[in-house]
């Protein structure tokens, strides 16, 4: 490694070279250290034609040099645009590809491996490089530069603070607004206005500058919508919003616990929860400046069209023309989401949605599901709360139907795939409550029963059978309270039917093995609990006597107390590694079926 003066004079003095690849191989040799980036800065900008030569080749260069964002700014300023830019995508493609195995290769070659921050950094420098890249081509087709650099910075993308900050800097740039930032509460990323800083003065003319065709506006401006929403949907996919759960507790705030936190009072006071939300807020601006402003009939039909496997930035080289682009349905989607939450927590004016539930929610939650269902929330949780949120804001609006067509029992289905398969506990727990909302809203009696009875009949989820069967008590207590209009849970045929769902037979759990009982109680203890409690209440109740069927209480004893009580005594006394809680959960099992007056 040269010594810095010997680097410094090199590099002065190379520049004099008539042949630009010996002085690029000059640079190569001493441009190693950030103390010669400040040389290699004044060369470049006292020749404004070396650097229109030579600048692409200097990109990979200086891009691991820490310190080094002037120069490549320089080099965007004058080098030749058009292949500074391909060099400048070259560079964001290999930060996408870099992977474990070429961080090993780093490794043994001597070199260090890359952080997230390094990673970030360059993006962010790349980012910046792209904002004045594309200011100076002038070309017929502008928007054929646009999209091969959208899809290379969406590729590289991670939705952290700085990269995304980065990102709305560069859609404000290129879309040419100049809309002041929105206020970020107490917010540590500091998102500029591009517009309101630095000097297109100093750029250098384009050498092969054409006139712009007449419809690229459009173009680059559907490109410009694509590219956010795109955005926006990963953003949400990895930055919990929680905007379901915070909804309902402004709908239905008797369901808050008391004396502990709501979520809105989390996202209230801390400064990274609040940040997530100014960052959507930013997004929300940047596409409603862009033309997204609207919640019509046919843009809700738009993403429904599209809302499984599609992909708004893929085949951008054959797009002719501006109807041809589209925006990402996750992201359209988390749009609406967050006009509607803002709307009812920031109050915020934002367009109101022209949808319902039957049909648009239902066939946007059927078309996100898809096939595997699982993976899809599991994969995509941010769009799952965001079509949740939807579904609240419409039901709490009273945008029910539009058609005499419901069928509630499938859309339901639909909001318990969420409430089981969702990783936020939170989510899950609004997708529960906003699915007994939709059933007990059902003016159908027979529908609401024959639900219920799927679910207990069928489901396979201990977790979801055990909501059913509080769903059922709810209906059962609202059904024979005094002067409640005669219905198909007010009488005992209801429970005549649905209660071998509800108590099964237990026989088989007396022939058990420890090991079978341990594997049984896993799985069952939380709807087992649950039907216990329920047995206690029906059972005691003076309110809901008329609605148990004769002789029920006995055939409950013993197809499925007994067996029951006998296999919970079993496993608490036979099986040492039971943890203390599994002990207690045991003994109140065994507690509350010995205590039903059957």
């Amino acid at each position: 490694m040269p010594e810095l003066s010997e680097a410094i004079t090199a590099i002065r003095e190379g520049a004099k070279e008539k042949d630009r690849f010996t002085y690029l191989t000059i640079l190569q040799y001493n441009v190693t250290t950030p103390e010669v980036l400040p040389t290699v800065n004044e060369v470049l900008e006292n020749d404004p034609q070396l650097t229109q030569e030579i600048g692409w080749d200097l990109v990979q260069i200086l891009l691991r040099i820490p310190g080094a964002e002037t120069c490549l700014e320089t080099v965007a300023r004058l080098g030749n645009p058009r292949e500074v830019m391909i060099k400048v995508m070259e560079a964001l493609e290999q930060l996408n590809d870099e992977s474990e195995d070429q961080g090993a290769a780093l490794a043994q070659a001597g070199e260090e491996e890359e952080t997230p921050k390094d990673v970030a950094a360059r993006f962010i420098t790349l980012l910046g490089m792209l904002a004045i890249l594309h200011r100076r081509i002038k070309t017929k087709y502008p928007s054929r530069f646009l999209g091969s650099s959208l899809v290379k910075v969406y590729e590289a993308y991670q939705p952290t603070p700085e990269m995304t900050a980065s990102v709305i800097n560069l859609v404000r740039s290129l879309s040419g607004r100049k809309r002041p930032p929105l206020p970020s509460r107490k917010s540590s990323i500091n998102v500029l206005d591009p517009d309101q800083h630095g000097d297109a003065s100093k750029n250098a003319p384009d050498p092969e500058a054409e006139q712009e065709d007449p419809t690229e506006e459009m173009m680059q401006s559907k490109l410009l919508q694509a590219f956010v929403t795109c955005i926006l949907q990963r953003y949400i996919n990895n930055n919990e919003m929680q905007w379901s759960a915070r909804l309902l507790e402004k709908y239905h705030p008797e369901k808050n616990l008391p004396g502990r936190k709501t979520m809105t009072q989390k996202y209230t006071e801390d400064d990274t929860l609040q940040e997530r939300d100014a960052v959507v807020g930013q997004f929300v601006a940047i596409l409603r400046d862009l033309g997204v402003d609207d919640c019509s009939p046919s843009f809700v039909k738009g993403i429904y069209e599209r809302a499984s496997g599609f992909d708004p930035l893929a085949n951008f080289e054959d797009f002719s023309s501006a109807d041809e682009i589209h925006l990402s349905p996750g992201g359209a989607v988390s749009l609406i989401a967050y006009w509607i939450f803002s709307a009812e927590v920031f109050e915020a004016n934002h367009p109101s949605p022209e949808m319902h539930l039957f049909p648009e929610h239902k066939t946007l939650l059927e078309r996100f599901l898809g096939s595997d269902a699982q993976n899809e929330i599991v994969e995509n949780p941010g769009i799952a709360d965001a079509l949740l949120t939807v579904g609240l804001g419409l039901k709490h609006m009273n945008l029910v139907s539009a058609t005499e067509e419901t069928n509630v029992m499938a859309y339901h289905h639909s909001l318990t795939l969420v409430s089981v398969f969702h990783p936020n506990l939170h989510v899950r727990n609004a997708a529960t409550t906003y699915a007994g909302l939709v059933l007990h809203s059902d003016p159908d009696d027979h529908n609401r029963q024959e639900i219920l009875e799927d679910l207990l009949e069928n489901c396979m989820f201990a977790t979801l059978k055990a909501v059913a069967v509080t769903w059922l008590k709810e209906e059962l207590l609202a059904a024979n309270k005094e002067g409640a209009p005669s219905n198909a849970f007010t009488g005992p045929e209801v429970l005549d039917r649905l209660q071998y769902f509800i108590f099964p037979d237990m026989q088989e759990v007396k022939g058990m093995d420890h090991d079978e009982l341990a594997e049984f109680w896993a799985q069952n203890n939380i709807f087992l609990a649950q039907v216990a409690n329920f047995g206690y209440f029906l059972f005691s109740s003076a309110l809901l006597k008329a609605a148990v069927p004769s002789g029920m209480g006995a055939a409950v004893e013993q197809r499925f107390v007994d067996p029951l009580v006998s296999g919970a005594e079993k496993l608490q006394q036979g099986t040492p590694e039971l943890g203390e809680g599994e002990k207690m959960e045991l003994a109140i099992l065994v507690d509350r079926l010995r205590s039903i007056p059957l």
